[in-house]
């Protein structure tokens, strides 16, 4: 008998209607679309603008796109994940949100937090549940509001980042399709070079806080892009090498969309062609855990059954990984 493993059925994505460009935000920092496109390779990005709109809305909307999109009805959902590090409140999940709102209540639901690593780490515990048998149908939603915590008077970060929500169907199969095989890491070392240093117990908000604009991402971009390049790089070529795979194997390299040079960087490593890459960052910005699911849902026609896929993805914390799978359908 052939091993259970967890295949994706279907993705669906909700992206905010306001279009933050370039020129924009030089009209907010000293920074132009030249510098920007550049250096990171972003155009334009999404923004989430609404009263009481926030990650729960976006991840909500992607849901009832994926479900109706799948024909999957709500009560056939066994668990939810929500990878996310802007929820709604400190408590409770983000994930019990969501499901509440589109109606998932015979399931359970948990928050997951891996930064822009987030996608692939919450893809790798769902492939678990699934592979053990007792779930079904596991919903993996990759959704950030990170114009929530980008500073807009910083110019080293508030180019970078865009607003979206995934969200991604696992069922069983027995099939020769679906996640092979994952490999995920970290470093806590990195929390000192990407993050937010309030409103957490650490530094619980404060007018003090407040004032000194410390519930806004930080980064020191040098150290972050080093250990990205060689990290999601490296681990990407692991998990090839583990399976034998030759670039000529690949299909597709999907990769967290951070920045143009990291993801032509891991491209290389891999030898892999431009060709073969599915980027997006252009249009989105860095989403954050939504990246990598935003892509496959932007080239899902060009996806077959049976194609080898390889995702990358690095974020703060530092996190990192990869995972090799067959994708799990053809789209009419």
């Amino acid at each position: 008998m052939n091993k259970t493993r967890a295949v994706i059925t279907g993705v669906g994505a909700y992206l905010p209607e306001y279009r933050l460009t370039n020129e924009e935000i030089s009209t907010m920092v000293n920074t132009s679309d030249e510098w920007i496109m550049q250096r990171i390779g972003i155009k334009e990005r999404r923004i989430l603008k609404g009263e009481g709109k926030a990650t729960s809305y976006m991840g909500s909307e992607a849901v009832k796109n994926l479900l109706k999109k799948t024909n999957t009805p709500v009560d056939e959902v066994d668990m939810l994940i929500c990878a996310t590090i802007t929820p709604d409140m400190p408590f409770p999940a983000t994930a019990n949100i969501i499901a509440d709102k589109v109606g998932i209540h015979n399931a359970w639901s948990f928050d997951l937090n891996a930064a822009c690593s987030g996608f692939i780490f919450a893809l790798a515990t769902a492939t678990q549940f699934i592979e053990s048998g007792r779930y079904k149908k596991v919903v993996v939603v990759a959704a950030d509001m990170m114009s929530s915590i980008t500073n807009y008077k910083d110019r080293t970060t508030c180019p970078l980042f865009g607003d979206a929500g995934t969200a991604t169907l696992l069922e069983p199969t027995t099939e020769d399709i679906g996640v092979v095989d994952y490999i995920n890491r970290v470093d806590g070392l990195g929390r000192h070079h990407l993050h937010v240093k309030a409103g957490g117990s650490l530094l619980p908000a404060s007018y003090e806080t407040i004032e000194k604009e410390k519930h806004f991402v930080y980064q020191e971009g040098q150290a972050v892009f080093k250990a990205a390049v060689c990290s999601m790089a490296d681990v990407a070529v692991e998990i090839m090498d583990k399976y034998n795979l030759k670039s000529e194997d690949v299909n597709w390299l999907v990769p967290h969309q951070a920045n143009l040079r990291i993801i032509d960087a891991t491209a290389r490593r891999m030898g892999i062609k431009k060709e073969q890459v599915l980027i997006n960052i252009e249009k989105y910005g860095n989403t954050t855990a939504a990246t990598i699911p935003l892509c496959l849902w932007d080239f899902e026609k060009k996806l077959h059954k049976g194609d080898n896929i390889i995702l990358a993805a690095f974020g703060a914390g530092f996190t990192w990984g990869s995972v090799y799978l067959k994708w799990g359908y053809d789209t009419e």
